[in-house]
């Protein structure tokens, strides 16, 4: 779909121009036992602006929903909040064969059925297919509390299905152009990299510095020891420096031997078949043997042992 100028600019100031504040009365949906006038028939007269009560059961789940994770804790908190003060904020549906589907308010959905609620307020609106996908993935993007991952799928479904460019998603959500292309770049990780930072083991930060290692097996090894770490975005940063970029080891200073010495090196090599290396420190010192097998060992020691 591509959307006229007008619907841009309305998208670029939010969702609340595309969904306004209903400004009618309350209506009932048949079958509620919210008492009420009943709503009217059809679907044009129920996308007329009215706040109804629907029941819970005939809401069906968004199927062009973005999002995969929802905080537990957050979730219960809101249908606690909701037992008591109820749902302040209706969500929006539209009609599909005598049920209803969500475009938005998915959370205030689940939390009215854990909170007992038999019915939710709901704004009912005529949406084609790909209005309702586009306007649910632009407000799941305009939440703060999508992971990257679900951030990175909702923009690669906008340029996909509507062929938006970056910056067209950009004006869109109000984002910068350089985040939608860093959260498109995020799919490119590997799946299992990209499951670690679905499940907030490691965050975008961690995901970005992970982009410029150019071999899948290194990148993984690293998340998964960044992640079992707990290592922070700074210096997993440092760490993929050091792999791209190994600092040159220093050469190893040569051994400086006095001649004396070095001449009883030799001998002792000479005569024993190993490696010697004598160090003197003014009268005191140490002579090490190599060897490099069993054999060599034991020929030594009973070398040794037939001088004594």
């Amino acid at each position: 779909m591509n959307p006229t100028p007008d619907k841009r600019k309305a998208l670029g100031r939010g969702l609340e121009t595309l969904l306004p504040a209903a400004r009618g009365t309350q209506a009932h949906i048949p079958g509620s036992p919210v008492s009420g006038a009943a709503i009217p028939t059809g679907p044009a007269q129920a996308a007329a602006g009215m706040v109804c009560d629907i029941p819970v059961e005939l809401i069906d789940r968004n199927p062009y929903q973005t999002r995969t994770h929802f905080d537990e804790t957050a979730l219960q908190e809101l249908a606690e909040s909701i037992q008591v003060s109820g749902v302040i904020q209706p969500v929006t549906v539209r009609a599909i064969e005598g049920r209803f589907q969500l475009i938005t308010g998915e959370r205030r959905w689940l939390a009215s059925q854990r909170a007992g609620k038999a019915t939710v307020p709901a704004i009912v609106r005529q949406l084609s297919n790909q209005q309702a996908m586009e306007i649910t993935i632009i407000e799941n993007l305009q939440r703060e509390d999508l992971n990257p991952v679900e951030q990175a799928r909702a923009y690669e479904r906008l340029a996909r299905e509507f062929g938006l460019t970056q910056e067209q998603m950009a004006q869109r959500t109000g984002k910068d152009r350089s985040s939608v292309a860093n959260f498109l770049r995020l799919l490119k990780l590997p799946a299992d990299v990209l499951s670690l930072v679905e499940s907030s083991q490691l965050s975008f930060g961690h995901a970005k510095a992970l982009m410029t290692v150019d071999s899948p097996e290194a990148m993984l090894r690293l998340a998964r020891r960044a992640a079992q770490q707990s290592t922070s975005v700074r210096q997993l940063e440092a760490a993929v420096a050091q792999l791209m970029h190994p600092a040159p080891h220093a050469p190893k200073p040569e051994r400086v031997v006095d001649p004396n010495v070095r001449e009883a090196e030799q001998q002792l090599q000479r005569a024993l078949g190993l490696r010697v290396q004598i160090e003197d420190k003014g009268g005191k010192g140490r002579i090490t043997l190599e060897y490099k097998t069993l054999e060599d060992f034991d020929r030594v020691l009973e070398m040794l042992g037939s001088t004594l």
